[in-house]
């Protein structure tokens, strides 16, 4: 499995000289097949973009989840050129909470949008989807559980095919159920069976665990919660993501600094890296 991070920053997207190494396009990830072209898309906001760079001449023939619809997750689907196209294929999953593409036209129609998604070119699918169960998107196979965040019903997501598993919990308030056992959130049951034994955890670390008491409300983690369901959860690694729009690449560098004592890898998720994933055999 191929991981390609296509945007990184949360919220709203953070341009500027001081956001260059790690980018600041707001959240979406590219996973392909060992070989192949990337055919599903965790999030759709900005930084979806880029994956038409990743597909060369060739449209997109493949499936979009999102975790939840707020603007950081949504406002790059009309710009994805390569999805954009009459020769497109495009199945587009989200929480499942009524008419899908009906839902996506409140964040997508006029006056706020010139377009609604029913005149996107290609062939488009709008999907509701239910979490619990595992199901098959585009061979890989995706579970989708319930996570808390401020706003709207919001999934977090295990992918896995034969070569490896990925987490990915984008915006995630633990907080929401209670402080945990050391003030940042609880380690509830949806987020460890999300992140057990993953090979990478891709985890909302949009705030320092200093700035937890005041901001948490807004519907986010900490660094610390990140590292630490990552440990508690047995997973390979972690990669930082949903940076805060002030963070400068430079805070992002000391956030992953001040992890590098911890017993699982740590990094920052940055635009344009690409991990390619196979499970380490067992010990």
């Amino acid at each position: 499995m191929r991981v390609t991070v296509c945007g990184a920053r949360g919220s709203t997207a953070a341009p500027g000289s001081a956001h260059v190494r790690y980018g600041g396009h707001t959240s979406c990830v590219a996973l392909s097949h060992d070989g192949e072209r990337p055919s599903l898309v965790l999030d759709a906001g900005t930084g979806i973009r880029r994956v038409t760079g990743l597909l060369g001449d060739h449209p997109f023939a493949g499936s979009i989840v999102l975790g939840h619809l707020h603007w950081d997750h949504t406002q790059g689907l009309p710009f994805f050129a390569a999805a954009d196209r009459p020769d497109s294929r495009t199945d587009l999953y989200m929480p499942a909470q009524g008419d899908a593409e009906e839902v996506l036209r409140r964040v997508m129609s006029p006056p706020h949008f010139p377009i609604t998604p029913a005149e996107l070119r290609g062939t488009w699918r709008f999907l509701g989807l239910e979490p619990d169960t595992p199901c098959q998107i585009e061979g890989f196979t995706v579970l989708a559980l319930e996570i808390p965040h401020k706003g709207g019903r919001t999934l977090g997501f295990r992918v896995s095919d034969a070569t490896a598993s990925v987490a990915y919990l984008s915006d995630h308030c633990p907080t929401a159920l209670g402080p945990g056992p050391d003030g940042l959130g609880e380690y509830h049951d949806a987020a460890m069976t999300l992140a057990r034994h993953c090979d990478l955890l891709i985890h909302d670390a949009q705030y320092l665990d200093e700035e937890l008491p005041t901001r948490a409300s807004f519907g986010h983690s900490s660094s610390g919660y990140a590292v630490r369901l990552a440990q508690q959860a047995g997973a390979r690694r972690v990669l930082l993501y949903h940076h805060d729009p002030p963070r400068t690449d430079d805070d992002i560098d000391a956030v992953v600094a001040s992890h590098a004592g911890d017993p699982v890898p740590v990094d920052g998720a940055v635009e344009g890296m690409v991990i390619d994933l196979r499970t380490a055999p067992a010990p």
